[in-house]
């Protein structure tokens, strides 16, 4: 007998069989591949890689938890999936990634916070040039300081 495995949307298996009678019938048809004793080949489409959504993967995760002896590799099995799986779901689940995700193109922002955030940004380049200002003239006062013998103790006691 001839077995025969399938995979289905969502990680599901199913095996079918193929009888004996099945391929003497088909050699009495006149099946050139049977009849030339090269084995049948039966082209699937192209396989694709299997998707897992959120709640299925919290899904099995609760139930795996939930799990005696034995019985992590018994949903395993049923559902087609490797101990990989579920460390690599574990993770994600550590780090807040098992979240659902809303579809869809982002957001776009409107006209005003897209104008008060040009603002702000402009703020922020000339707030960092006035302090780099600030910083070059506090350099050039202490080494005025240096130079003239004038102790700098408050601002020294202020930096530690």
């Amino acid at each position: 007998m001839e077995f025969r495995e399938y995979l289905y949307e969502g990680g599901e298996r199913s095996l079918s069989m193929k009888s004996e009678r099945n391929k003497i019938m088909s050699t009495q048809n006149g099946s050139k591949s049977a009849a030339a004793g090269t084995p049948e080949i039966e082209v699937i489409a192209r396989a694709r890689r299997r998707r897992f959504t959120v709640s299925y993967k919290l899904r099995v995760l609760q139930e795996a938890d939930g799990a005696g002896p034995g019985g992590i590799g018994e949903i395993l099995r049923r559902e087609g999936l490797y101990s990989s799986h579920l460390t690599k779901w574990r993770q994600q689940r550590r780090e807040g990634l098992l979240v659902p995700r809303k579809r869809g193109p982002k957001p776009v922002m409107d006209d005003h916070a897209r104008k008060q955030l040009a603002r702000l940004e402009r703020e922020n380049i000339r707030l960092n040039k006035r302090l780099s200002q600030a910083e070059k003239i506090i350099e050039i006062q202490k080494k005025i300081s240096d130079l003239l013998g004038i102790p700098l103790e408050e601002a020294q006691e202020e930096e530690q």
